[in-house]
């Protein structure tokens, strides 16, 4: 049977906390009796991620779980992107390995999708800082604040957090704007909404509870600079018309 919610965690050297985070979600699916089914996407991970998570869904046979797993690590954006695309659910919906947004969260995004009022969901530590239980570290914080209003002035788009790793979509209409996307490491977030805003999806920015985890991948220093390049090749996609195939 077609499931209704197709949920994908993209991993990158997460065996000391991936097993953890399947059991939490397929016990959640579990006890709401939801019909959906959980695609971990290894990206090229250096120790055992693959085998972890195959081991953790093997606990839940009665849940659809599959692990995707290649060689070369490609980039979170890369591997978000393969996951959708191996999704078989109407509503898809991506979270990090660190479940730092709650599983049980997950409602908020994919009900105004069920209901046809948005096309494209997605969580936000900004609306609502009290949901917030532990926030990052200062400099890591203010980082986030200072790229989130470098990615408001560069692509007009009108939210005030782009970064959070939970986000659903419309399948029916997100699937074929991945043909067009060009980001695989962290700035694809932005792209994502860059895209679905221009294509005329339903965009709407959720409040969800969240807790900083230790073990990020992401450097303030390595990828900030990174980031910014996406973001500025984003607009020059945009200029070029590769957003118009």
């Amino acid at each position: 049977m077609k499931p209704a919610i197709s949920i994908i965690i993209p991993a990158f050297d997460e065996r000391a906390r991936i097993g953890a985070s399947i059991a939490k979600i397929l016990d959640y699916i579990k006890h709401q009796n939801l019909s959906a089914e959980l695609i971990i996407v290894d990206d090229g991970s250096t120790d055992q991620t693959a085998e972890t998570s195959e081991k953790a869904g093997a606990e839940f046979p009665d849940i659809a779980t599959k692990v995707i797993h290649y060689e070369v690590n490609r980039g979170k954006g890369y591997a978000v992107r393969t996951g959708l695309l191996a999704a078989n659910a109407d509503i898809a919906v991506f979270s990090d390995a660190d479940l730092s947004t709650p599983i049980s969260e997950l409602p908020k995004l994919v009900e105004p999708i069920r209901e046809d009022k948005f096309d494209v969901t997605f969580g936000s530590r900004a609306l609502n800082r009290n949901l917030i239980g532990v926030h990052q570290p200062w400099r890591r914080e203010q980082g986030g604040k200072v790229f989130n209003l470098i990615v408001k002035t560069l692509t007009g788009l009108a939210f005030w957090d782009t970064q959070c790793g939970f986000k659903a979509f419309n399948m029916h209409k997100f699937r074929p704007l991945l043909d067009v996307m060009t980001v695989d490491r962290f700035g694809f977030d932005v792209e994502f909404l860059y895209v679905a805003n221009l294509k005329g999806l339903r965009l709407k920015e959720i409040p969800v509870r969240w807790n900083h985890c230790e073990g990020t991948k992401v450097s303030v220093f390595r990828d900030s600079q990174r980031m910014f390049g996406e973001v500025r090749q984003i607009r020059k996609n945009a200029k070029r018309g590769v957003y118009d195939k």
